[in-house]
């Protein structure tokens, strides 16, 4: 029995009959399992609970959140301050690794509430056979061979053979991505049947929406397919983004040339004589000076402004370096279902008397019109009566809520009343007109429903039909003709008719209509003899916006692909219509092909396919790895479980508010408030606006440190006095260079922010053309520092007002360089040369210069400050000098601009 079980776990059980299925699980499906039967399986195959692989101890985590570059260097910088008695600048330092680390540990249990709210998402209550009784058990008590009994409302709580179904209908759009529910029977499947056309089988997680079955549990746990995602999930621990990515590069660079420097100028003040403890002074001024500790600060700021930009365009950051990962994604891998496309079906043509009608508006609201393809007769009685079986032959009901109409039922039916409702017709007098005596509902095996109405006209009853085109028309033997009459049926015109439809991607429903003389109305009573009234194609129609989005992204150089649970017909049509064609065409792959392929067939797929249709969870992972080796850098959308381990591996996971599970939620990086792809695009600018004012920060930031750097350096080699101390390094990079700098992260976005291609992932974020820019300005401000200082000093003999001097003489540079990057300084030059009409607003880069300012006079003019930082009081005349000494930034920002443009 145990081998039986061992063996049943890897079957292909959807390809097996019900019957073999019971045999091979040792169950009566009438009986269920004995209680004894159940407790020995419940102790071979324990609970019925997904369960996590075992990690490392919380406080292991938070310690592995230091091992990082960056943090080394901050932690260097921490310490360095407390060594030199800076107690307050210190615990800032030490406190900002804190938060960097806490950050990275919340990352990490983000990750592994995404898991629990998975397992969250089988736990329900069962209803079982077992000793031939029927009995309501937890889901966790279930066990292999368990016969459990479904009706509508349920949740399915473990992976089900069906052996029976009745009218049973399962929504696995969390598992699958289709969007309308399943129709499901009982019949054996292809071996190779895709997890969406398994319709014997019922999975964990999804819901009974219509009638009842009988299934016996088949996997339970980590076995069933929802388990599966779980370890999916669980194999996915990269959290980097490329920014978090290039900045570890940075640092580990940074940190080692910090290192090197400092060894070597301790060296060389040894070599000269100098006391050990003077030298140790300066190495620890020139590490200092090298480390921009106020880079992290500036960083998290301008995240988060990112992040507050962003939310006021629908989309919730919920990990900082998310923000920019969007500005850099090369690839948008997007779901087509309610983000793509309205999730409302519409019913956008209509086939009746042998005349087509394209019927205008979009979605649920009842707006539009029905209007002929062709100029034709405008009173149609074929294509009234059609709309009349489609509102009439119906089970759902439109409601409004907040101002938006909703579908109470099936969104088929619901597009039935919308096109019914365009044209006049209201569904209480309709009803009111021709009240409902006996229906047939909807059976997988029939294909059809029927209705049975009073005329009000003595024995005469009214029948309407609807279903899918083969199951009508073969119950048809006329048809009605636009003038009324009827007429012989033209089969082939129809079904020419649907193939036009299908190929445009919509779901096609045929309607018909006969008369009887009786109260009641049973199958064999329509199995023939009916007329033939039309044909109504739907389809979930683009957004508007969506498009535009599509079209906003392309221009930008990112690539848009579609991936979907749908049918690849449906996701083929809707791909065309929102324009993600490639030299005219929309190349299309399932998920079936993709299994097939290997790795280079599969990476050529990912490169030149726009439509990945029908495809499995772990096929969207892969697709999101396979663009990931070839360097993209990859958005992901989605809204369910089965979305959930791609959008945790993509360097963006983006999950739909509105639709979304709670599983893809946890799994994302971002979730979009309004589940639209044009927020996705706004998102995008967003991101690019934040990386482009993040290199502006670090243009800013680094030459400092660099002319502090090769100031001391400068001075320890020429055996002279250290031009700036470390306490004054410390003021300068971390109280002047934020309050400078943060205005930066407010930059509005320039108007050609989507009209560049995507940055090269493979960038560092210190590239060639950056490196330039700081080394030129470096050089002005090592000149500024060392030359104001030598000047000063020798004429003087006053040091502390030398070394004041140097300072205020480098903050006037600042000043001059910062307006030089800024919008309001770039639109100023714009605005002399006639490229612009306004000049761009940017109050918090004014502000900023006020508060520098502001500071800059404490530091030297207040004793306290004086005291403290070694510096002395400048005359009115002395601060003209050290503006003077500024100016010359003009010109030399002018050639860093002509290096390295700002963005």
């Amino acid at each position: 029995m145990t081998r039986t079980l061992e063996k049943s776990q890897a079957q292909s059980w959807h390809a097996q009959p019900a019957d073999i299925v019971a045999r091979s699980l040792d169950v009566d499906p009438r009986l269920g399992l004995a209680a004894e039967e159940v407790a020995q399986r419940r102790e071979r195959y324990g609970p019925n609970e997904l369960k996590a692989a075992p990690g490392k101890s919380p406080l292991v985590r938070f310690l592995l959140q230091f091992h990082q570059p960056l943090l080394y260097i901050l932690l260097i910088a921490g310490t360095v301050k407390a060594f030199l008695g800076s107690w307050v600048n210190a615990w800032v330092i030490w406190g900002v690794t804190l938060i960097n680390a806490i950050i990275g540990y919340v990352q990490e249990a983000k990750a592994e509430s995404a898991i629990a709210a998975l397992a969250a998402t089988v736990q329900t209550e069962a209803t079982v056979v077992r000793d031939g009784q029927t009995v309501q058990v937890s889901s966790a008590e279930l066990v292999p061979g368990d016969v459990v009994k479904l009706v509508s409302g349920d949740k399915v709580p473990a992976d089900l053979r069906l052996v029976t179904a009745r009218n049973l209908q399962i929504s696995e759009s969390a598992l699958t991505g289709e969007s309308v529910a399943v129709e499901k029977s009982i019949v054996p499947m292809a071996e190779d049947a895709p997890l969406a056309d398994r319709r014997n089988m019922a999975y964990a997680g999804s819901f009974v929406t219509s009638g009842r079955g009988r299934g016996i549990v088949v996997a339970i746990a980590n076995n069933t397919e929802t388990g599966r995602i779980s370890q999916l999930m669980q194999r996915q621990t990269n959290l980097s983004t490329p920014l978090t990515r290039k900045f570890e590069k940075f640092s580990k660079t940074l940190l080692y040339f910090i290192l090197a420097v400092a060894a070597l100028t301790f060296a060389v003040g040894l070599g000269y004589g100098n006391p050990w403890p003077d030298m140790f002074e300066a190495a620890v001024a020139l590490a200092v000076s090298a480390i921009p500790e106020g880079l992290p600060a500036v960083v998290t700021i301008t995240l988060a402004i990112g992040v507050s930009r962003m939310a006021r365009r629908h989309a919730i950051i919920r990990k900082l370096p998310a923000v920019e990962a969007l500005g850099s994604a090369t690839v948008i891998c997007s779901d087509k279902t309610g983000t793509l496309t309205e999730n409302q079906m519409t019913v956008q043509e209509i086939y009746a008397g042998g005349q087509a009608f394209f019927v205008t508006g979009t979605g649920y609201s009842p707006v539009g019109a029905i209007q002929p393809v062709e100029s034709g007769q405008l009173t149609n009685p074929a294509l009234t009566e059609c709309l009349k079986a489609g509102l009439l032959c119906n089970e759902s009901y439109l409601e409004q809520d907040d101002g938006q109409w909703q579908v109470i039922g099936d969104p088929t039916e619901g597009a039935l009343i919308v096109s019914a409702q365009k044209a006049g017709f209201g569904m209480a007098t309709l009803k009111a007109e021709l009240p409902r005596i006996d229906f047939i509902p909807f059976e997988s095996e029939h294909q059809y429903m029927a209705t049975l109405h009073s005329t009000g006209e003595g024995g005469n009853r009214l029948v309407y039909a609807k279903g899918s085109v083969e199951a009508i028309l073969s119950r048809c033997d006329r048809a009605l003709s636009a003038s009324g009459t009827l007429q012989p049926l033209d089969a082939d015109a129809i079904y020419r008719q649907v193939e036009s439809m299908t190929e445009a991607g919509m779901r096609v429903l045929a309607f018909a209509t006969t008369s009887l003389a009786q109260d009641t109305l049973d199958p064999p009573d329509i199995d023939t003899g009916l007329t033939f009234l039309g044909l109504q194609g739907m389809i979930d129609p683009p957004r508007q916006e969506a498009v535009r989005a599509v079209r906003a992204c392309q221009s930008a150089g990112i690539q848009v692909k579609m991936i979907t649970g749908d049918h690849i017909g449906t996701a083929t049509a809707i791909a065309r219509q929102i324009g993600l064609q490639r030299d005219g065409q929309v190349q299309a792959f399932t998920g079936q092909a993709l299994a097939e392929m290997d790795d280079q067939q599969l990476a050529n797929a990912v490169e030149n396919g726009s439509v990945f249709a029908r495809v499995a969870p772990e096929q969207k992972l892969r697709l999101v790895e396979a663009l990931q080796a070839k360097g993209e850098v990859v958005a992901m959308t989605g809204d369910g479980v089965n979305d959930a381990p791609a959008l945790r591996q993509a360097d963006i996971g983006t999950a739909m508010g509105r639709a979304g599970t709670e599983v893809a939620k946890e799994a994302a990086d971002m979730i979009l408030t309004d589940d639209n792809f044009a927020s996705i695009e706004a998102a995008v600018e967003e991101g690019r606006t934040v990386y482009r004012n993040l290199l502006k920060a670090i243009a800013f930031l680094l030459p400092v440190n660099g002319g502090e750097s090769m100031s001391i350096l400068i001075s320890v080699l020429l055996n002279r006095a250290l031009p700036i101390l470390s306490l004054q390094v410390l003021w300068m990079n971390m109280i002047n260079s934020i309050a400078m700098t943060v205005p930066l992260s407010f930059e509005p976005k320039s108007e050609r922010v989507m009209q560049r291609p995507p940055r090269n992932p493979r960038e560092p974020l210190l590239n060639r053309k950056l490196l330039k820019r700081v080394l030129l300005v470096s050089l002005f401000n090592w000149i500024v520092i060392f030359g104001m200082f030598e000047w000063i000093n020798q004429t003087t003999d006053n040091i502390a007002l030398a070394r004041t001097m140097a300072i205020q003489a480098l903050v006037a540079g600042r000043i001059f360089y910062l307006l030089s990057i800024s919008e309001l300084g770039l639109g100023l030059v714009d605005k002399l040369r006639g490229r612009i009409q306004q000049i761009p607003s940017a109050p918090a880069v004014l502000w900023g210069i006020a508060g520098a300012i502001a500071l800059q006079v404490l530091f030297s003019q207040w004793s306290v400050m004086n005291r403290l930082f070694a510096t002395a009081p400048l005359s009115l005349e002395q601060w003209g000098i050290c503006l003077l000494i500024g100016v010359p930034m003009i010109g030399v920002a002018a050639i860093a601009n002509r290096l390295h443009p700002p963005e």
